[in-house]
């Protein structure tokens, strides 16, 4: 399968959807725990680098898309822009407001597992990409990033079951983030714990529910996000027989996906199916990536990942910020390949 790509267009496209969101206040979903009546602020009090893009989450994946844009263009105009924007963003005093807010007690699930885990990214972005200002930024976000760590590590060990949302809940999607951060750092611990969970959560996994597929403010495939992730752990002849197993029904060349139709771009939750089609797009890659040259399930899965992308990437207007805060990090994670071994940035 030809990888997506990242042409200079969507790039400055992208980066001026994540520029647009990373300082913008307002309007903002923050997820607040009120311990006491005085316990308030705004949105930049509270989490003073990740306080635009309406809701925490989103401004972590937009820093990381900024950063990852600038890695692969670093010529463009709107990279030196965002870079301008990371070093004001990326401070020692930011990441210590960061640290005091998730650091009190009655925030121990807070953006658990999917803003910690595009934390995670974030800070694996910046540990390949080793130039001055990279190298300085590791350093003050390292603090925040093993206050992350702590926070998932101590809380998979408790967790009995998966969890298989559509939405933020996700494990799976959460988990392949953390395990690619993991890789990239050499954190065997962290890793050793992965494969712990992932063969009590997913190994035995069969026949998966695909008809159930979408819930109609999913921006997350349960069943393909589970197989993107198992393709990053399992040997690839192991893969693919789990995946006969998990998925049966692409044994027979179809793929039971299709592409999903925003009724209400406007409406947060609606809109998340733009999302879908590009998460699945480069889920459906992911699995392609793994499987051996000839088995007969690449092609179709293929095919569906294109049509897919190209659905999705034709959400990318800016016209409504329910989708124009978050779906530019989506573009990018697919067309610069992220989740896969190989990584195209320089």
């Amino acid at each position: 399968m030809k990888p997506f790509e990242l042409t200079e267009e969507l790039a400055e496209k992208c980066c001026r959807l994540a520029l647009d969101c990373v300082d913008r206040e307002y309007p903002n979903h923050i997820q607040h725990v009120l311990s006491k009546p005085d316990d308030v602020g705004t949105p930049a009090q509270l989490t003073p680098i990740f306080y635009g893009c309406f809701d925490w989450h989103s401004a972590v994946h937009s820093h990381w898309s900024l950063l990852r844009i600038a890695r692969t263009f670093p010529g463009l105009e709107v990279s030196r822009s965002a870079m301008n924007v990371l070093g004001r963003h990326f401070t020692e005093d930011k990441v210590h407001g960061e640290i005091a807010y998730l650091s009190h007690p009655d925030r121990t699930g807070f953006e658990r597992p999917y803003g910690l885990a595009w934390l995670l990214q974030l800070c694996a972005e910046l540990q390949e990409w080793k130039i001055a200002e990279t190298i300085r930024w590791t350093s003050s976000l390292e603090p925040l990033a093993e206050l992350v760590v702590e926070r998932l590590t101590s809380w998979l060990p408790k967790l009995m079951a998966p969890i298989r949302s559509g939405e933020h809940s996700q494990t799976a999607f959460a988990l392949g983030l953390v395990w690619d951060w993991a890789t990239t750092l050499d954190r065997r611990e962290v890793l050793e714990l992965l494969h712990q969970r992932i063969r009590d959560f997913y190994l035995q996994d069969r026949n998966a529910p695909v008809a159930y597929e979408p819930s109609g403010h999913d921006f997350l495939s349960p069943t393909l996000a589970e197989a993107d992730f198992m393709r990053r752990v399992l040997p690839q002849s192991e893969f693919a027989d789990w995946l006969t197993d998990f998925l049966p029904c692409l044994t027979d060349g179809t793929v039971p996906y299709s592409v999903q139709t925003v009724t209400d771009a406007a409406d947060g939750k609606l809109s998340h199916l733009d999302g879908l089609n590009l998460s699945r797009a480069w889920m459906l890659q992911g699995i392609v990536h793994a499987l051996p040259q000839k088995d007969a399930r690449r092609q179709p899965l293929a095919d569906a990942a294109k049509t897919h992308a190209d659905a999705g990437l034709q959400s990318l207007t800016g016209h409504h910020y329910a989708g124009g805060h978050w779906l530019g990090s989506f573009a990018v994670y697919l067309l610069t390949n992220r989740g896969l071994n190989t990584d195209q940035a320089s």
